[in-house]
């Protein structure tokens, strides 16, 4: 009953030398429709920040979601052969993105532009939060256009169960087509309902606290049906990695949501 994976080519465009991935157009897709995104919001209470001013965070944001995201994979899942051969570690086109890292780049973004600017660092967290799963849709989708950070084993009567070239002959739940939905499409859609009240979206800190108790949830949920990393296998009490970097997020949102919560 496996679906056979599809014909599907990494490269989104070739002009001759010139080669450009689905993975480099998810990112690219991401921070723009974020920033559109964000622009949107911010024109409405409680006017975290002016357009312009999200115009030049793209820009950071970029740097931080670059640099973040491949600075956590290094410390997270590799360390030992990074520091064995420091070099690779500018070799971003041979793969290795940690969205955990590249969350707290972003975080580190929100701060130092925050500060720069004289912006409420909790208003402008909760400002560029909303628009977060758009990103993580559409990196999940290019994972799966990949063919890698697959599922695991499925059972044989999984209809949807795909085989993919990595991963042997075996079907397996295509759990980057799960995390899009639990990260990108239904925390997109919590959010929103969330921002669209604006007696919650006025409390500061609120909407981050979704996000953060939103994504390590889903993130946890998800891992039970993805495949572990082959070099890290299953860790401390059969959880993965991902499981792991995600339990500060759950426990870090609950206490900003609660803060929220009964401030004025």
């Amino acid at each position: 009953m496996a679906i056979a994976f599809p014909d599907l080519d990494p490269a989104a465009i070739r002009l001759g030398p010139l080669v450009i991935r689905w993975y480099a157009l998810a990112y690219i897709t991401g921070l723009v429709g974020g920033w559109k995104y964000v622009r949107w919001m911010v024109a409405k209470p409680p006017f975290a920040m002016q357009g312009e001013q999200v115009d030049d965070f793209l820009v950071w944001a970029t740097l931080g979601t670059v640099l973040g995201g491949r600075l956590g994979y290094v410390l997270f899942y590799k360390p030992l052969y990074y520091l064995s051969a420091p070099a690779d570690i500018f070799a971003v086109w041979q793969g290795g993105m940690s969205f955990h890292g590249g969350a707290l780049g972003v975080f580190a973004a929100v701060f130092l532009f925050a500060r720069r600017h004289h912006i409420g660092l909790g208003a402008m967290a909760d400002a560029i939060a909303p628009a977060a799963p758009i990103g993580l849709f559409f990196g999940r989708i290019a994972n799966f256009i990949n063919g890698e950070l697959y599922g695991r084993v499925a059972p044989d009567d999984l209809p949807w169960a795909v085989i993919f070239p990595g991963g042997g002959s075996l079907p397996r739940h295509p759990s980057q087509l799960y995390e899009a939905g639990l990260e990108g499409l239904l925390l997109f859609a919590v959010l929103g309902l969330v921002w669209r009240v604006e007696a919650l979206r006025l409390r500061t800190g609120l909407l981050t606290g979704v996000f953060l108790l939103g994504y390590g949830l889903a993130r946890v949920i998800a891992e039970f049906f993805r495949q572990p990393d082959a070099h890290l296998g299953f860790l401390w009490g059969g959880a993965t990695m991902g499981q792991l970097l995600s339990l500060p997020f759950i426990l870090a949102g609950g206490v900003v949501i609660l803060r929220a919560s009964r401030g004025p």
